[in-house]
């Protein structure tokens, strides 16, 4: 059996315990004690695999009290209702450059990968351990996560979820997805303050000796849906390998071809997925780590120091507007070799003092595998234009800032490999955006919509079209220190 670990004192958990408790009670993330491992031979076994058959293989070695036979009809269930039936298509942006299309699940962005299985599999996971209580999920987003939670959840039985949002911190798209969200066990709020705000407001409440009293009085248990939850990161390792097994299929690269993924990535749970694959066998060469103007993780890897103390930054890419990249934790405790004591210190010195200084010898590891590099909105922008008018392809603002990230890679390093760019969400959800950085004015989001749609032949995704007759159902907004009493009330009426 699987077991798990976590990274503050090395506790161990199997995956069911993890899935339904989110964090570890010492603080911590869980991580597996080791890895399932691929040979070449099976990644190729997966080309031409539906997505549901390729995904269930890779989730059954780390869910291994999960037959291959039920773990497979979860995804099938999981991933029913995505646009495409491919689910996560590869497609070519340019010669060299693929897009791997993470956008075609109900709520547009690749959250929906982890976020329509982790309902099943925390289903199944409480069933297997015999949990009475019912489960409270508290949610944290910078923009997509909510609304992926939100549908995932939304009137599944023995759940409820509450999810907070930085207010003024999310596209318009992202609100209204949100807001309009229908279900009798769902509770949507914003938060005063930033992402980091809501994020350590759903960490602060998660390691409440109260707070989870007053949850278990009413009948619940708590855990999270965000990506410190280890059924969340799970999923996201099976797109590396389908993506893979897809270049394989249309004869882009030939079977043991290292190639290069490049991640927009705020809270490092995306990247680290593709970490993983690496460490399974994926023949991964280089992760490429895209940040916009919040840049704490390139300034990372180039200096080994991790500085959250300075100004978090609006940009025209708010799914990355962070300055605490939780996951980040998970990769520095493989680095050290699954030694709690170095990444106990440096959490605290985060917590104390907004910043730690990782070790040389740690540093090296990690930059064997990582490459880091950031862009503006500026940059991104003119990706979205350049991109569009010379190969017709449509990038989202976070897509375009890893397209820039790319570009930096290419002149830094002398590399003939191919790469897969991480198409995180639809452009569609940042119209506006996408709209101004093709030439045209915004205004209004259905007329705003319209005008993407008939400037780029590319049709306006039906989710969004329902948005603007949707009726808005979620209207509070709370400081930090309300979310308590927010969440009391909610399971009161519940």
């Amino acid at each position: 059996m699987m077991s798990l670990v976590s990274t503050r004192t090395a506790a161990t958990a199997s995956p069911f315990e993890a899935v339904l408790c989110g964090l570890a009670p010492d603080g911590g993330l869980y991580v597996p004690a080791s890895l399932p491992t691929w040979t070449l031979s099976q990644i190729q076994d997966l080309v031409g695999l539906p997505y549901e058959k390729a995904a269930a293989l890779i989730l059954h070695g780390f869910f291994d009290e999960i037959s291959q036979e039920k773990m497979e009809a979860l995804c099938a269930e999981a991933y029913a209702s995505f646009s495409d039936e491919r689910r996560v298509p590869v497609s070519s942006i340019e010669p060299g450059l693929f897009a791997m299309e993470l956008y075609h699940g109900p709520t547009l962005a690749f959250k929906d990968i982890a976020l329509q299985l982790l309902p099943l599999l925390m289903a199944y996971s409480a069933k297997a351990t015999g949990q009475k209580e019912k489960s409270l999920i508290l949610v944290a987003t910078s923009g997509d996560t909510g609304k992926a939670a939100l549908e995932g959840f939304a009137d599944k039985p023995d759940t409820a979820i509450v999810v907070c949002y930085p207010n003024n911190g999310v596209s318009p798209a992202q609100k209204l997805q949100m807001v309009t969200q229908k279900g009798g066990n769902v509770c949507v709020t914003a938060v005063e303050g930033n992402f980091d705000d809501c994020q350590n407001g759903v960490k602060r409440l998660m390691g409440d000796p109260d707070f989870h009293e007053m949850v278990r009085q009413n009948g619940y248990t708590i855990t999270s849906a965000n990506s410190i939850n280890f059924g969340r990161l799970v999923p996201q390792i099976a797109y590396y390998f389908t993506s893979y097994a897809q270049l394989l299929e249309q004869g882009a690269i030939a079977l043991g071809e290292a190639v290069d993924f490049i991640v927009p990535t705020g809270n490092f749970g995306d990247i680290l997925a593709g970490w993983y694959a690496k460490k399974m066998g994926l023949p991964v060469g280089t992760l490429i780590c895209a940040s916009n103007k919040n840049n704490v993780l390139s300034r990372f890897f180039e200096t080994g120091t991790y500085d959250c103390g300075g100004e978090l930054y609006k940009t025209t890419s708010p799914s990355m507007d962070i300055l605490i990249s939780s996951n980040l934790e998970r990769l520095l405790f493989e680095l050290t070799g699954q030694n709690p004591a170095p990444i106990q210190a440096w959490m605290e010195q985060r917590t104390a003092e907004k910043k730690f200084t990782v070790d040389e010898k740690t540093m090296e590891k990690a930059r064997q595998d990582f490459f880091a590099a950031w862009a503006d909105d500026q940059a991104a922008s003119e990706a979205i234009g350049t991109v569009f008018h010379a190969q017709h392809v449509l990038l989202d603002p976070h897509s375009a800032v890893g397209y820039c990230a790319y570009q930096q890679y290419k002149k830094t390093k002398d590399t003939k490999r191919k790469a897969v760019l991480l198409c995180t969400a639809s452009p569609y959800k940042f119209a506006a955006t996408v709209l101004e950085a093709l030439g045209r004015k915004a205004e209004g989001q259905e007329q705003t919509a319209r005008a993407l749609e008939k400037t780029t032949g590319k049709p306006v995704p039906q989710a969004i079209l329902d948005l603007f007759s949707a009726e808005q159902r979620h209207f509070s907004c709370v400081e930090p220190k309300e979310l308590d009493a927010l969440v009391e009330s909610f399971l009161k009426q519940s």
